[in-house]
């Protein structure tokens, strides 16, 4: 029984090691490396840039992006809700809620003990003044700092 435990955990060990070994993908379109991104000389086919632009205003998606964060709330009021919260789950929160709520905006979320700064571009002035209070919305979020411009989006060319 001594010499057969270090012959299975060395097994075991070489199985996990040679399992991890192989590069699989979850499809054959999928990149070979997380590192990849888009440039200007690679630009995302103008089909896929429109569907995933319909997919983000699609109603379908944004109930089921608030259904997520009222999931998430509730989970923090069952577990405590009303402790301080980790600044990564607050800026996590808030970019879902603004994503949803603002989806032609860009924008970067950070948070540092419950201040919340949203920087970045909306469109209008409408999606400009919706950051603040959606941002609120989210338990935890003491203050929020707004430093997004309003950037109009460029005219579609022919």
């Amino acid at each position: 029984m001594n010499k057969l435990t270090p012959l299975l955990v060395s097994g075991i060990l070489l199985f996990g090691a040679g399992a991890c070994a192989d590069g699989a993908k979850t499809s054959t379109d999928a990149p070979n490396s997380t590192t990849t991104t888009q440039s200007a000389a690679n630009p995302p086919a103008a089909d896929n840039v429109q569907k995933t632009q319909s997919d983000a205003t699609s109603e379908i998606r944004q109930a089921q992006a608030n259904s997520d964060i009222r999931a998430r709330e509730q989970r923090n009021n069952i577990t405590g809700g009303d402790a301080i919260r980790a600044d990564s789950d607050l800026e996590s929160e808030v970019r879902s809620k603004l994503e949803v709520n603002i989806t032609k905006g860009l924008l970067n979320v950070e948070a540092k003990d419950g201040v919340v700064t949203v920087a970045g571009t909306v469109p209008n002035q409408e999606d400009l003044a919706k950051i603040e209070p959606l941002a609120k919305e989210i338990k935890g979020v003491k203050m929020v700092n707004v430093t997004a411009k309003v950037v109009p989006a460029a005219p579609a060319s022919p």
